[in-house]
């Protein structure tokens, strides 16, 4: 074979292992953009499934974790205890409970409006979402509850639910009308002793330090001028006597030894 043919036929060799390279390649190519085309389909499912799971609040596990919240907060539209009743917050703008008076000028400032997102960070660490706020909560990590809290407040905005019976952490005596063991009758003060009468005519004695001086200006608070006694400690030796205003405790109170 001549030179010239030898050249020719290296060539056709080269261009054939070049082709064969190329279909091989382009299989490879082929499979790997249906394999990450799959895994990316997959992807986009699962995350879609996990978004669906994460944003999915339960409000009947919300009651129940809300449980833990009674000690501070209401649920029925102006029933504020430490906190702001959280009747209607669903949409409300942080801080403009109608009668809540004791919010922090960072709450108050912050231009938050409670939904979803801003509860969810809230409920996660509300010293974090709003530096400079007073309220005494450590935060939820996990965020299912935090989803069921949201779902639950949002449902008791709505009309669509409530707790059980109308429950509350704190449960307020109807002080309006008592009876006469609790309605006191005359208030003294000797040395480091209070002199409680009642109107059944009875006069218990307490230390200054364990007796309280208390007002409750809402509705089942007591009637104006007539205070009532309301006991505290587990053994009968602290007590609150509650009045209707500020204004009445030191003209009711007489300073008196006898």
């Amino acid at each position: 074979m001549s030179a010239k043919n030898k050249s020719h036929e290296s060539a056709r060799n080269v261009m054939g292992s070049v082709a064969s390279t190329a279909v091989l390649f382009d299989g490879a190519v082929r499979r790997a953009c249906r394999f990450i085309s799959s895994f990316a389909s997959a992807c986009v499912i699962l995350m879609a499934a996990s978004q669906v799971v994460v944003a999915a609040g339960d409000a009947e596990r919300g009651a129940k974790l809300f449980r833990n919240c009674l000690a501070c907060h209401s649920v029925e539209a102006g029933q504020h205890l430490t906190g702001p009743s959280l009747a209607n917050i669903w949409g409300r703008k942080a801080g403009t409970a109608k009668g809540f008076m004791r919010y922090s000028d960072a709450l108050k400032n912050a231009g938050v409006v409670w939904n979803e997102q801003t509860l969810d960070k809230w409920l996660k660490d509300s010293r974090d979402f709003i530096p400079g706020n007073e309220m005494s909560f450590s935060g939820i990590k996990e965020q299912q509850p935090r989803q069921d809290l949201s779902a639950f407040l949002k449902a008791v905005s709505e009309g669509k639910k409530s707790l059980a019976g109308g429950m509350t952490g704190i449960v307020k005596i109807n002080l309006r009308n008592p009876n006469p063991q609790s309605e006191v009758k005359s208030l003294r003060h000797c040395g480091d002793t209070y002199f409680i009468t009642t109107v059944d005519g009875r006069t218990h004695k307490f230390w200054e330090f364990n007796l309280r001086l208390k007002t409750d200006s809402s509705d089942y608070g007591p009637a104006p001028g007539r205070p009532v006694v309301v006991g505290t400690g587990m053994q009968g030796d602290r007590s609150a006597v509650v009045f209707a205003s500020p204004n009445e405790i030191s003209s009711f109170i007489r300073q008196e030894c006898q």
